[in-house]
């Protein structure tokens, strides 16, 4: 701890010797007379400051001259006051649409989509839909298909990660209290307060930067394998397309068209397959039950909170304070997303590629490609990593691909297509192991014991009708 109670800095001094004083005033943080929160870039004109993902304040703050001081006022009393959950998804989407806003690192700009590529999406979805027919046993799942910008993209999929991160930053959130002393606690009471709003601002920042960014790298809406955007919906960002294939050597309406069957595959699957979404975000928030948090690092954080320095906060975060559990039962938390993820993964793979196969010269181009990019994951993944303790990736796709492929073979499409009638049908993470074995071994019928459940049902409800008629 330090010597100022809960470890609250005292205002530097007025530096005395010009530059020099300035930068010392600041080391470690502290703020000098031009920068009273330690923000970079809130000085006057010409303050230093870095934007971008190594900083998400100045995401949130923006380029600091006179002018602003009375917004970034503001906003910094929006951070303290701020009541609501574990995460400030307010502040979220106000620094991913800012984010966006600045456009990514190679300098491209969010645009507005225009009705020629609004168009091209729909006859791409369309098109998709219709080779799926032939390969799949599952109904098209897109209702309507649509372009997003990519602040679109963060409007319509902000919902999902507030499911996915809202768990996890539940736990950060009573950790931050837990670490005060007991006979602290009772006493303390604005104080958990006020860190409570730094928790759901820090999650917020962090949060908001990384779909801002990762805005900049999806091209569609089931990039990650979970479903992000509204049900119903085939939706693709033709500014990101543009960008993905770049530099393939692949003709455009080629790579849209591929694209467009990934993202239709992934719908029909999500759309009738009815359990399958909660089984996929109730694997992802047992895991996050098992994350423990790293208290020892918070308890340096908390120990030196300082005002006029929130990014300690900030840079805890990025450093990772979650260790999951090495238990049975996490171990096997884990171990279930990650199959799920991979059987997703891999059916869409296996049906896209006999769709596009036969049709598109560069099929096993794009296979490969996006195999690559699933598996390496980019920045913003990384970010995400950090935030909910677990990457999103499907570890084992290439053995999930050649496992459906192989039940195709064996069994056909309506056999195959079949498994996703009950999870306990689907193969497990030792099947992945033993593919052969799992194509050939004899499987449960659940449909028929489902319709004797349902006999047995209609029989006992018929035999209290006739039971209640007697009583009268």
């Amino acid at each position: 701890m330090s010597d100022t109670p809960f470890g609250f800095g005292l205002p530097p001094e007025e530096p005395d010797n010009g530059d020099e004083g300035r930068k010392k005033g600041n080391q470690g943080g502290q703020g000098g007379p031009a920068n009273p929160f330690g923000f970079p870039g809130m000085g006057l004109p010409g303050a230093g400051g870095t934007g971008g993902a190594d900083n998400p304040f100045a995401a949130m703050f923006g380029s600091m001259n006179p002018n602003d001081l009375g917004a970034a006022f503001q906003q910094l009393g929006q951070m303290l006051s701020y009541e609501g959950g574990p995460v400030n998804w307010d502040m979220a989407k106000d620094i991913a649409r800012r984010t966006v806003a600045q456009g990514t690192a190679d300098g491209v700009k969010d645009t507005s989509v225009g009705i020629a590529e609004k168009s091209a999406v729909e006859e791409a979805v369309r098109l998709a839909d219709h080779w799926l027919d032939g390969v799949t046993s599952l109904p098209s799942g897109a209702t309507t298909a649509v372009a997003w910008s990519r602040a679109e993209w963060v409007e319509a999929t902000l919902p999902v990660w507030k499911e996915l991160v809202d768990p996890v930053a539940e736990r950060v959130g009573a950790a931050m209290g837990s670490v005060l002393p007991e006979e602290m606690q009772a006493m303390a009471g604005p104080l958990l307060g006020m860190m409570r709003s730094m928790g759901g601002a820090m999650f917020g920042q962090q949060i908001g930067q990384a779909v801002g960014v990762l805005a900049g790298e999806v091209v569609g809406s089931t990039d990650i394998g979970l479903p992000l955007g509204p049900a119903g919906k085939a939706a693709l960002l033709p500014l990101n397309i543009e960008g993905f294939g770049k530099d393939l050597g692949v003709p455009s309406d080629e790579v849209r068209l591929y694209l467009a069957l990934r993202e239709a595959a992934h719908a029909r699957l999500f759309a009738h397959v009815p359990w399958l979404r909660s089984h996929l975000f109730g694997a992802v928030e047992g895991y996050a039950r098992g994350i423990k948090v790293d208290t020892s690092k918070l308890e340096d954080v908390v120990g030196q909170l300082d005002p006029s320095n929130p990014e300690q906060l900030q840079e805890a975060l990025q450093g990772g304070m979650f260790q999951p559990q090495d238990t049975p039962e996490q171990k096997a938390a884990l171990a279930r997303l990650e199959t799920a993820l991979a059987l997703v993964e891999g059916w869409v793979d296996a049906v896209v590629h006999e769709a596009a196969k036969p049709r598109l010269t560069s099929a096993d181009a794009m296979r490969e490609t996006m195999r690559r990019r699933r598996a390496s994951g980019g920045p913003a993944e990384q970010t995400f990593a950090t935030l909910i303790g677990l990457e999103l990736r499907p570890r084992r796709l290439r053995d999930a691909s050649r496992l459906w492929a192989s039940l195709t073979d064996a069994r056909g499409v309506d056999g195959r297509d079949g498994l996703w009638e009950h999870p306990d049908m689907l193969p497990t993470a030792s099947d992945l192991d033993d593919p052969d074995g799992f194509v050939h071994r004899e499987q449960l019928d659940f449909s028929e014991i489902d319709k004797m459940l349902g006999e047995a049902a209609e029989k006992r409800g018929r035999q209290d009708d006739g039971e209640g008629e007697e009583s009268k």
